[in-house]
């Protein structure tokens, strides 16, 4: 057993899950601030379908013949604006994801690069302050895989043939699901049916129970990372 590289891989694993529990702040704090956005989207496809409901013509607004081009011009307007700044938050997402991939990545190369050195006592052993090795990266596979799960299509080759426990695959399956930049995209003004439904699909993605399994994760190895 290589006590360097032992030590090398404990500040490793310290640095990265502090990346995780600063971007899973903010990753909470980005999807909150898309919640009120969403809503604003749906109040929109109500006064799209409120509006393509109504023959303003039959109505004392007849007076006014261009209210209605008027009308779906704000409406528009109104429907961009919000689309815009949701993706800006998926920008955002993207960056969290991005940075929690690849500190993950960095952690499992350097211990890659150090297997030859450390024995299996090493790997499994415990202490009172600092879980065992293969447990924390266990851990830190999970939540890379779940927020890539929920931001999908990132370069993952380093996965490729690596896993900690029996069962776990990585099928490319996973890099299609149908997750919130891919809704945005299929979103547009003139389509009352998707916008709809936006907001009940929006929420739908979202995954408390992984979530909840992340903070757990802190938690355990919150006095190896204070240590």
């Amino acid at each position: 057993m290589s006590k360097p590289a032992l030590l090398s891989l404990h500040q490793a694993l310290r640095k990265s899950f502090q990346g995780l529990e600063s971007n899973q702040k903010v990753w909470s704090d980005v999807l909150a601030e898309c919640s009120p956005l969403m809503v604003s989207l749906g109040n929109l496809a109500e006064q799209w379908r409120a509006l393509s409901n109504v023959q303003l013509s039959n109505t004392p607004l007849r007076d006014f013949p261009d209210l209605e081009e008027r009308l779906r011009f704000k409406l528009v307007q109104a429907t961009d604006t919000v689309l815009c700044k949701l993706n800006g938050k998926m920008s955002s997402l993207q960056s969290v994801r991005d940075s929690i991939s690849n500190q993950v990545s960095a952690v499992f190369q350097l211990y890659e690069e150090n297997t030859d050195s450390l024995d299996l006592l090493t790997v499994t052993e415990r202490s009172v302050t600092a879980p065992s090795l293969s447990d924390m990266l266990e851990w830190l596979q999970d939540a890379e895989r779940h927020y890539r799960e929920q931001y999908p299509f990132c370069s993952c080759s380093h996965w490729v043939g690596f896993s900690f426990y029996s069962g776990s695959v990585f099928p490319q399956v996973m890099f299609r699901f149908l997750r919130r930049k891919t809704l945005l995209q299929t979103l547009r003004a003139d389509d009352l049916s998707l916008l709809e439904s936006a907001p009940k699909r929006w929420k739908s993605f979202e995954s408390p129970s992984a979530e909840d399994r992340i903070t757990d994760t802190l938690c355990k190895v919150s006095f190896f990372i204070k240590s």
